[in-house]
């Protein structure tokens, strides 16, 4: 699985711009807080971290965070991110099907479709088992997916752009029904000091999962799923959902 974050790391965040990502934060604190009873200085990896957002604030909240994420140049950003927030946040380069930390955790999350960048059934398989591996007994797996429905729907042949400061952007979307599969082609313009505009190009492939495929795997993999919620609520996740929220505990014995 290689990382599709290249060049696109350095405008991410301005990309991300409408992401509730202070309200996504109080919700995933409320579900670690139920399924670890007693969360103060818990031990929690952000795996598929990204630039680190979720992850300062959730330190920010009491949680001792760990960062993991494959691409470098994401790390970086989120690194500096936690600087600036006087926050010393360990963050290391490591792929989603191979997590293993110094210490076992007492929960993961993986948040914004990191599970939707595993496009095999292998390699699904591969971030369960390595997951459980990684958790304490008892511990809690908290991770979303976007949909079916929002893939194939929402996104599937739609193309979306947007003139920001930071850079200008295109997001073209082709869904194939057969392999579950869409891929993303985005065109990136970023301003240059002479007024000219550099481009780059990056490609992003995601596999909808259904909600069968992956209560299969985590259960061959040793987990319960405990609640399947719709996005940020408490509703569960139903034939519209766009993304779904799940809450899994490790099982032992």
């Amino acid at each position: 699985m290689d990382s599709p974050y290249t060049a696109f790391a350095a405008v991410y965040d301005a990309l991300m711009h409408d992401v509730p990502y202070d309200r996504w934060a109080q919700r995933l604190d409320a579900l670690l807080r139920a399924a670890l009873a007693a969360p103060a200085g818990a031990a929690v990896a952000d795996a598929a971290c990204g630039t680190g957002a979720l992850t300062v604030r959730l330190a920010q909240r009491g949680y001792r965070m760990t960062g993991a994420d494959l691409s470098a140049d994401m790390l970086r950003v989120a690194q500096e991110k936690a600087r600036r927030s006087g926050l010393s946040i360990p963050f290391v380069q490591m792929d989603l099907r191979a997590l293993r930390f110094h210490r076992p955790m007492d929960a993961i999350v993986c948040a914004c479709d990191g599970v939707n960048y595993l496009t095999s059934r292998a390699a699904l398989t591969a971030f369960f088992r390595a997951a459980h591996a990684a958790l304490r007994p008892g511990g809690a797996l908290l991770f979303d997916v976007s949909t079916r429905y929002k893939l194939a729907q929402v996104l599937g042949g739609n193309c979306f752009g947007e003139d920001l400061p930071a850079c200008t952007y295109l997001w073209r979307n082709a869904y194939d029904p057969e392999q579950k599969l869409l891929e993303m082609r985005l065109n990136c313009f970023l301003p240059q000091p002479d007024g000219r505009y550099a481009r780059f190009d990056e490609v992003h492939v995601q596999r909808a999962h259904s909600d069968r495929e992956l209560k299969n795997a985590l259960a061959g993999c040793g987990f319960a799923v405990e609640r399947v919620y719709d996005g940020l609520t408490d509703a569960p996740a139903g034939a519209r959902t766009e993304r779904a929220q799940y809450v899994c505990r490790r099982l032992d014995g």
